[in-house]
């Protein structure tokens, strides 16, 4: 077992004017944290994937969890997604909450047809007799320096089916809480990771250190308050979006953060609550812009009452529609900065004004 590493930090009360200890956690730990936490409450949970037992997993999320949990819950597979995404998939069909690990969701286009044909489609099929309870977990999204083949956002594709729950969290809360909740959900959840998030640390409340700890799948966040501008942004994202949200503090313009935490369902009312508030909206997402999350959302908010709320167009702040570059100083310019949404928020303020 994982033993999690956590840190106190000192964290401003402002309430009762004093210090007070906070706790911090990696995202590989929190996500290490709620499978070992649901495979001890539940024997049913297993893990498979490529390197997952011996190695301790590709990225380190499963370390550990071989040793507690034997060969039989944790199990390594050949290098091929679509047989043992296939093996997964028929274990949920035979009553078992098997986690599948992708090394990253870009091999996953190997098993998309048991993925959509085979889980997200049955219990539909089956008239309701055949739950599917599995998760389909692993990086997703642009990582650093490993080109076009390992760095394609998937958010939209899952989003686009029915039958899949999809996930895409931010921080160590949003994993932990959120991965709990996928594993025992009855339905089949893609859980959409981001690589280069695994090492970092965020604040873990006393309540999301718990073990009953559970996240509703379905719901967003507001990372923080505004009056100004909604900017909905999901997975790393979100960090674009507040780091965005604090240069424009220093202009007096106050933007409210959506961590949208779920793609499928998706939490409109959360958003229309905000632009009846703001009266403007930016989306932001690392994917592609066509047919992607920004363009769901902006279709929703033109087909709901969010609509007679806005004084300017939605718009999108996305990745550039081209294939991920290889070479550094390209891949910086193929994908979104703060700077780019701090310029399309002056722009559309601008617009109303």
């Amino acid at each position: 077992m994982l033993t999690t590493v956590v840190k106190s930090i000192a964290r401003r009360s402002f309430s009762t004017s004093k210090w007070v200890a906070a706790q911090q956690m990696t995202v590989r730990d929190a996500l290490n944290s709620a499978m070992d936490e649901e495979m001890e409450r539940d024997e049913r949970v297993l893990i498979l994937g490529e390197e997952v037992a011996q190695y301790d997993g590709a990225y380190k999320v499963s370390r550990g969890l071989y040793k507690k949990y034997g060969e039989k819950r944790v199990i390594d597979t050949p290098i091929t997604e679509a047989g043992f995404c296939g093996m997964a998939v028929g274990a949920a069909f035979a009553g078992l909450r098997p986690i599948c690990e992708f090394m990253t969701f870009n091999f996953a286009m190997q098993a998309i047809d048991h993925i959509i044909n085979s889980a997200a489609k049955t219990f539909y099929m089956s008239a309701g007799k055949i739950n599917v309870p599995i998760v389909f977990r692993g990086p997703n999204g642009a990582a650093a320096g490993v080109g076009a083949q390992h760095s394609q956002c998937f958010g939209a594709w899952y989003a686009h089916c029915p039958g899949l729950k999809v996930i895409s969290p931010y921080n160590s809360e949003d994993c932990k809480g959120l991965l709990k909740a996928a594993i025992r959900d009855p339905d089949p959840v893609v859980f959409l990771e981001n690589e280069l998030l695994y090492g970092v640390q965020y604040p873990m409340s006393d309540e999301a250190l718990s073990k009953e700890f559970v996240l509703p799948i379905g719901k967003a966040k507001i990372e923080r308050a505004g009056k100004h501008v909604t900017l909905i942004a999901h997975s790393k994202a979100v960090e674009l979006a507040l780091e965005a949200a604090n240069h424009l503090a220093g202009q007096s313009i106050e933007a409210e953060v959506i961590n949208l935490r779920s793609l499928r369902p998706l939490d409109i009312a959360t958003i229309v609550q905000s632009i009846a508030k703001t009266n403007h909206c930016v989306t932001v997402e690392q994917g592609w812009p066509q047919h992607g999350i920004g363009a769901e959302i902006s279709a929703r908010i033109m087909e709901s009452e969010a609509f007679y709320h806005l004084d300017a167009p939605v718009i999108r702040v996305t990745g550039v529609d081209c294939p991920m570059p290889y070479a550094k100083g390209l891949e910086a310019k193929a994908l979104p900065v703060a700077s780019d949404i701090v310029e399309v928020v002056n722009k559309i303020l601008k617009i109303s004004k």
